[in-house]
Formats: structure tokens, sequence, C-alpha cells
């Protein structure tokens, strides 16, 4: 019977592990790839009360490395419930906007890595405007009466 020496017993059990390991990762990858679409769904809600918004557009756009919105996209419409979801969204960015009447519009960014993401967005009522051109009764200041009365100087009149 042959003696073996200690370095190549090192070096087979090296040999072992590394061959193992490859397979392991191989397989982890291989895993990974059938799994690389999830499934969203969303809930759209009124911030003020809680009741969902009927069909609201949610949009999906896939976002490049850099961070921009890359070309393509799906819009969802959401049912009477302010439920909708997409299956096949890829894993990575996705920017999330969600739009509808007489709401102020959501905007998020996403970062899809596991099968299912569940998403509730709550819409806001656009806030009150201000605006430097008109004063605290909401009338424009080139409008105000220009004699200090309650009507505006006609500029054609004759001075009497």
């Amino acid at each position: 019977m042959k003696k073996f020496s200690f370095r190549l017993i090192v070096r087979l059990a090296a040999l072992v592990l590394a061959i193992s390991t490859a397979a392991l990762l191989g397989g982890v990858a291989l895993a990974q790839e059938d799994n690389s679409e999830a499934t969203m769904s969303f809930v759209v809600l009124r911030d003020s009360n809680g009741k969902p918004v009927r069909n609201a557009s949610v949009v999906l756009h896939p976002v490049n490395s850099k961070g921009k919105q890359a070309k393509g996209g799906v819009e969802l419409k959401a049912n009477a419930d302010g439920k909708c979801s997409y299956d096949g969204v890829p894993y990575g960015k996705v920017r999330v906007q969600v739009l509808a009447p007489g709401f102020e519009t959501f905007g998020q960014d996403y970062d899809i890595d596991k099968p299912t993401i569940e998403i509730t967005v709550k819409l806001k009522r656009p806030q009150e405007q201000y605006s430097i051109y008109s004063d605290q009764n909401n009338t424009k200041k080139d409008d105000a009466p220009k004699d200090g009365s309650g009507t505006q100087a006609d500029p054609n009149a004759k001075g009497k």
C-alpha cells in the first residue's frame, strides 16, 4: 500500500471544497434566475379618510443603474376598491407613479428584491397655492381700484 503525502491530501481536499462551492453557487444562481420576476400589488387610498381611489393610474417604469428612468413601462388602472397588481416585474429598481384627478401625483422608486411586494399609496388633495401677484382677497394687483374707491377709475373719462 502506498503512502500518500500530507500535501497531496490537502490539495485533494482543497479541490473537492472548490468544486462543491462552485456547484453550490451555481445552483443558487440558477435558483435566482428562475425567480427573477416579482408580483407587485397596489392599494390606492385617500389620505384624508382611507377610502379607496377608483380608476387611479399606476405607472411602472424601470430605472437603470444610474438612477435614470429607462424606456418602456406599464400603466395599470385601480379597480373600485383602489386595487391593482402586475405580474412579471423584473428584479431591480422600479419607479412607481400614481395619478388621479383631484389628487397630488405620487412618485417613488422601489428596489424589487423579493417575489411579492405590496404597496399602499395614500393620495393627498392638492394644497392651496399662493401667488405673489394677488392680495389676500384673491384679486390681482393690476385689477385693484386705482382711486381708492370700490370701483376702478375710467382712464378715458375727462376730469370733472
